[in-house]
């Protein structure tokens, strides 16, 4: 069984599948490629930040401990528990960044896969979500000229 929460960005459009398209599901559970290599789990979920806080921190942390003189068996240890814990915690991390973007969670939703999900979070979502029609295009598309995902304009 896997759980999601489901956020949506702070400046949404006001039609029911505009916004649907928007929402983002951040699965909650454990991540093994953010404990093998934590900088390409994180690049991975879109948290660029935070790759590079990993290497900075990780880097520092073993030059003290080795300035100190730590055997680097412990060195390695002691990185190991760091990776399996952000392992654990690569969910919250997301969960995290999206509120500090303004993103807000509408909500839990439980299932076996993120098809059956989704499925069911907007059997409970779209009713109650207004229905606008409009002779202009709207959508991440129409504001910005690109989309989502390419923000420098439609492509050739």
């Amino acid at each position: 069984m896997a759980t999601y929460t489901v956020h949506e960005p702070p400046v949404s459009d006001s039609d029911r599948v505009d916004r649907a398209v928007e929402l983002a599901f951040v699965k909650d559970g454990f991540s093994w490629l953010t404990a093998i290599f934590p900088p390409l789990g994180f690049l991975a979920h879109g948290l660029w930040l935070m790759a590079i806080a990993y290497l900075a921190g990780v880097g520092l942390l073993s030059y003290v401990l080795a300035a100190l003189k730590v055997d680097p068996g412990w060195i390695s240890l002691i990185v190991f528990m760091i990776n399996i814990y952000l392992g654990f915690e690569i969910s919250t991390l997301r969960r995290w960044m999206l509120d500090q973007k303004g993103w807000q969670m509408l909500g839990v939703v439980n299932g076996r896969s993120i098809a059956e999900c989704e499925r069911r979070f907007f059997e409970s979502w779209l009713p109650g979500q207004p229905v606008i029609q409009s002779d202009t295009p709207s959508g991440p598309a129409a504001r910005s000229g690109g989309s989502r995902f390419w923000p420098f304009g439609a492509g050739a």
